[in-house]
């Protein structure tokens, strides 16, 4: 399939710039198709019925199947979950934390997840510190910086496989090995990685790894999950219970929890975005492997990164090459990130602000083209020259 042919199944796309593909992808005709059928066999067959009963647990199944395709994984390490975030809080808020107990966060970590950690702290009394992920950017070991920050009482690290920020790609399998060398256990909120870097997550041998299918996946949001591996399994146990995660008799007593990762599923969701999310990963192998896509994503990022460099007043954060689709920039003439922000989208250029580091993000994906990026960097360029 041409790229042309592909992004006209992309509504979202006919009548701008899109740069926001961190933030939530568009979603695809087929995708919304898909939707709007299943609501519709679900009144159909009616909502609660045997038969539409049936038809979630198969929906469910094959939810997980197709992500766990992606990650290289079973499909019973998978819980489906609302997104990124509830991914994180259920390993977050499943370990058996006791007072004392360290975790390290990085510098890099989303809001969302930091306040979970601030709660962790203040309801748990451990230990949280910070490791300087920020300042390996551009030179810097990031293995070294985790295990010098390190201590004998550290049960989690909790750090992003490509970070949100900076658009910087961690090396996931050397910081879970250094990390496994002493027991410490890894969460990987994995918002920006998923839809973007060929995964095997056993082989990486990570014990937690949380994602969405509505950003480079371009599926619906409120629909993601969250990996738990086999050995990481027995240890965590789930905070938030419903019956979805559960195991019952014919009187209805609760025996224990379901088998793999579906015990961490809770209970009533939006079940016809499971049929949108299938069609939206589906779409993309219509183009190419994952393997071709993310040469694509990084060659579209170069490009961009190529343009933006040599810009009067714009200083792109990374010194060489992204080794992803996020691009982040500075102004350096004064100009407020937001106010070139809310110009660009006027001109139909769409990209967001970054508070921390403060810079403006933009996001290739591998059906950008060119074209899009040269009116990004022309609109950019009328603004500061």
């Amino acid at each position: 399939m041409t790229k042309d042919n592909h992004r006209q199944q992309f509504p979202a796309l006919a009548n701008k710039a899109y740069f926001n593909y961190g933030g939530q992808g568009p979603l695809p005709e087929p995708a919304l198709d898909a939707i709007y059928e299943a609501y519709k066999r679900v009144q159909l067959g009616g909502p609660f019925s045997g038969e539409v009963g049936a038809w979630v647990v198969q929906e469910a199944m094959l939810t997980r199947r197709a992500i766990a395709s992606e990650l290289t994984v079973p499909p019973e390490t998978i819980a489906l979950t609302e997104d990124v975030t509830v991914g994180c809080n259920i390993a977050l808020w499943g370990i058996d934390w006791k007072a004392g107990d360290h975790l390290l966060l990085s510098d890099c970590e989303h809001p969302g997840i930091v306040a979970s950690v601030m709660e962790l702290q203040r309801r748990f009394n451990i230990e949280v510190s910070i490791c300087p992920l920020a300042a390996t950017l551009n030179e810097g070991d990031a293995v070294a910086v985790i295990a010098d920050s390190l201590r004998p009482n550290t049960r989690l690290l909790v750090i992003s496989h490509i970070l949100w920020n900076t658009g910087q790609v961690l090396p996931l399998a050397e910081i879970v090995k250094v990390c496994h060398q002493t027991k410490v256990k890894v969460l990987v909120d994995a918002a920006q990685s998923v839809g973007v870097l060929p995964l095997n997550l056993i082989e990486s041998g990570v014990d937690f790894y949380a994602f969405t299918g509505h950003k480079w996946w371009c599926g619906p949001e409120g629909l993601g999950g969250l990996y738990v591996s086999a050995e990481a399994l027995a240890d965590l146990h789930p905070v938030f219970i419903g019956w979805r995660g559960i195991v019952t008799d014919a009187n209805a007593k609760v025996l224990g929890w379901k088998p793999g990762s579906q015990r961490y599923e809770i209970a009533t969701s939006a079940y016809p975005l499971y049929a949108g999310l299938r069609s939206a990963i589906a779409l993309q192998h219509e183009w190419g492997t994952i393997e071709e896509r993310y040469a694509e994503i990084c060659r579209l990022s170069k490009y961009l990164w190529q343009r933006l460099s040599v810009l009067p007043d714009v200083e792109c954060l990374r010194k060489l090459a992204p080794e992803a689709g996020l691009v982040s920039f500075r102004l350096t003439n004064g100009m407020p990130h937001k106010q070139l922000v809310d110009l660009l989208e006027k001109q139909g250029s769409m990209v967001r602000t970054i508070l921390n580091p403060d810079c403006v993000r933009a996001c290739v994906h591998y059906f950008t083209t060119e074209a899009e990026i040269d009116k990004l960097v022309e609109g950019i360029l009328r603004q500061v020259s």
